[in-house]
Formats: C-alpha cells, structure tokens, sequence
C-alpha cells in the first residue's frame, strides 16, 4: 500500500538522554522508518530516569547502578557489558567506563530549545552520542552549548534559554503527559496519539505498528 500522498504518522517518543535502551531503540525503529512506505512525523519527549542524580555524580557508572539499582556491582558490570554488544549490534559504539553520569534535566531544556528551532532530531543525536560513545558531560550549560553548535543551533541563545529555566515547563509538561499515559519506563512511543509501544523493540514491530496505524486511518 502506497502511503506518500496520506498525512504524515505522527510517533510520539519519551526517552532518556541516559538511557541506553532509548539509543538501541532509536535506531531499531529508524531502521522501521527507512522500510516504511510513508512519511513519518517525530517529537522527543522528555522522560528523567533517575531525577535525583546530582550533575556531577563522583564515580563509574557501576558505581551509580549499584547503588541506584540495589544491584551487585559484578552484575552490573556483566549487564553493562551485554547492554555493549548489544548496542554494537545497532552500529553503536558505547563507552561506559568514559560515561560520565549526570542529571539529564538540563539536557531535556536544550531538546525543547532544538524543537522550537526546528533541529530536535540531530541534537537528539548528538547528545545520545555524546553521552554513551564519547564520555561528554551532558549536564553542564558549556557543554550542551558547544554540542548544540554542532548540529547549526545557536549556542549563546541556547546559554541564555537554559540560564533563564526558559524550557523547564515544557519538560515539567512532558513528565506530566507521561505520568497520565502511565509511562514508567522508556523508551515509549506514542503512534498517532493512541498506539503505544513500550520498550527497544524489533523493527519488524515497530513496522507493523505503522502499517496498522495507516490502514486503520484509511479504514
């Protein structure tokens, strides 16, 4: 079925900046995308895992699970280690012993600021990258700005915009909406404002979703 001339699928997604399930499923569901006929329409959403990780955590990302998680840290270790195959199986290179841990509230400000400059997508990117493959801090204004100039935003208006809290609502907004849709964990994605997916799952199902969501539209 031919969908190029139907109206867009709109695909809702509440992820994580530190959330290395949200990065495989990024690229599980655009490997979906490339293999759908139809165009697709995408908005990230904010989503906080671990709100009360201080911006400059002191230690290894062991370190935070263990004591986030309860866990033994060998067992994190050895899950840290299978989540790094798996990851290399999507063509991404995670770096977890340069990972510096952060809170990702800041990061969440920046994405609204890329949305509203019509840029969400590669600064999404860009700081998934940054924060699992290249040990960048993603919780401080210096670095968020220079990796926003990266993907052609202004950094000196992102500075002022962080500085002045000016998107704190907006991802006070998003928590909020996940919060009524029952979202706790992510990734979680929302096609065409009532289907919902949870979790990295397979591009076959992301897949049959739009298939559905269009031949149910059509219906």
């Amino acid at each position: 079925m031919n969908n190029s001339s139907a109206h867009p699928v709109k695909v809702d997604i509440w992820s994580d900046i530190a959330c290395p399930w949200c990065f495989i499923g990024k690229r599980r569901f655009e490997r979906a995308v490339a293999d759908f006929d139809g165009d697709v329409e995408v908005e990230f959403h904010s989503f906080e895992l671990a709100p009360d990780t201080p911006v400059d955590f002191e230690g290894s990302e062991v370190d935070f699970l263990a004591h986030h998680k309860g866990m033994d840290p060998a067992q994190v270790a050895q899950m840290l280690q299978q989540m790094t195959v798996l990851a290399a199986d999507e063509g991404l290179s995670y770096d977890f012993d340069a990972l510096r841990h952060t809170k990702t509230l800041l990061a969440h400000q920046a994405l609204h600021f890329a949305k509203a400059h019509g840029r969400q997508s590669e600064l999404k990117e860009r700081l998934l990258s940054a924060y699992f493959e290249q040990g960048r801090h993603v919780g401080r204004i210096d670095e968020l700005v220079e990796l926003a100039n990266e993907v052609g935003l202004d950094g000196d208006e992102l500075r002022r915009d962080l500085e002045s809290g000016r998107y704190a609502a907006d991802v006070d907004a998003d928590i909020a909406q996940a919060r009524a849709y029952g979202i706790n964990g992510v990734p979680f994605f929302v096609f065409d404002g009532r289907l919902g997916v949870s979790g990295a799952q397979a591009p076959e199902t992301f897949r049959e979703v739009l298939d559905r969501v269009v031949a149910e539209a059509s219906a």
